[in-house]
């Protein structure tokens, strides 16, 4: 988070007549009555932030996440990332994912991105690599190799790594599974490989191959009372790779709310039957999905938050 690109965001919708009122509320055109909520100046306002004239792609992008910092909305990072297929005037990819990285090392959870990155970025085969590698691959190989520095525990580095592997389930295990050894280096990442092997099994769109995962997890130094992993072990050992496509051993190796209760209530459709699952799911979440649907978007299975 930027304190200087939110009061650049926060002058900028002023400039267009919308102020805040409260938290979360927003009045435009300085009638009290027509409040907004900040879904809604989200929707409204972060395209024309984009499209605004006079702004190079670069200033254009600072404005935004100056939005998504001020809004804390996961429709700025929707925008955000059609603005980057742009081909008239695209924004630049490298600032785009250097703004990514800082957010995911902030103290406070960047909800927004960690969904978007989710959702997006790491369901999108045609982008999971490259994502994956931007906000967390490179830089943990670069410790291993020595060439950066050491220090990782409770650091920004930790922080990011930590909210970037418990998010990766849809990644491609080809992709992850180097990462994931190399985090499984660090006893203060332990935990967050563990969840995000927990997450490859019972995401919707997770991938795991079962015998390099159970490899790994029985590497890991974790408390012998971790709820589900002895479970997650044996599901792994039968050669399982999904919650999904065994159901038999749903119950037994645990469910979805296993990754700190974070999952969603919703429909799933896909080839035309239907998977129903019931949980629950932070407030930033749940409205995300209300947004969704409101411009024909379909979410999935939840399992993010260490």
């Amino acid at each position: 988070m930027n304190c200087g690109d939110i009061e650049q965001a926060r002058r900028w919708l002023e400039a267009q007549g919308v102020r805040q009122v409260s938290d979360g509320v927003w009045a435009e055109g300085g009638v009290p009555a027509g409040t907004l909520t900040s879904s809604e100046v989200a929707h409204t306002w972060t395209n024309v932030a984009l499209e605004e004239r006079g702004r190079d792609a670069a200033a254009r992008l600072r404005l935004a996440f100056g939005l998504l910092d001020l809004l804390g909305e996961y429709w700025v990072t929707c925008e955000i990332r059609a603005a980057l297929k742009d081909n008239r005037d695209p924004l630049p990819a490298e600032a785009f994912w250097a703004g990514y990285r800082h957010r995911l090392e902030a103290p406070d959870e960047p909800e927004a991105v960690i969904y978007s990155l989710w959702v997006d970025w790491f369901e999108d085969p045609a982008t999971a690599e490259a994502a994956f590698a931007e906000v967390v691959g490179h830089d943990l190989a670069e410790i291993l190799d020595g060439t950066a520095p050491a220090g990782i525990a409770g650091g920004p580095l930790f922080r990011r790594a930590r909210r970037v592997l418990c998010a990766s389930g849809p990644v491609s295990w080809p992709v992850k599974y180097p990462v994931y050894r190399t985090a499984a280096t660090f006893p203060e990442l332990q935990p967050a490989v563990f969840r995000a092997i927990l997450g490859s099994y019972h995401d919707f769109y997770g991938d795991l191959e079962p015998h390099s995962a159970l490899a790994l997890l029985r590497q890991l130094s974790m408390p012998s009372d971790t709820e589900h992993f002895t479970a997650l072990c044996d599901a792994l050992e039968a050669g399982h790779t999904s919650h999904y496509l065994s159901r038999r051993l749903a119950a037994d190796a645990g469910p979805p709310e296993a990754v700190d209760q974070t999952v969603l209530s919703e429909r799933h459709v896909r080839g035309g039957s239907h998977v129903a699952t019931t949980v629950t799911a932070p407030s930033v979440w749940q409205e995300a999905i209300r947004r969704a649907g409101r411009v024909g978007l379909r979410r999935r299975p939840l399992a993010l938050r260490a």
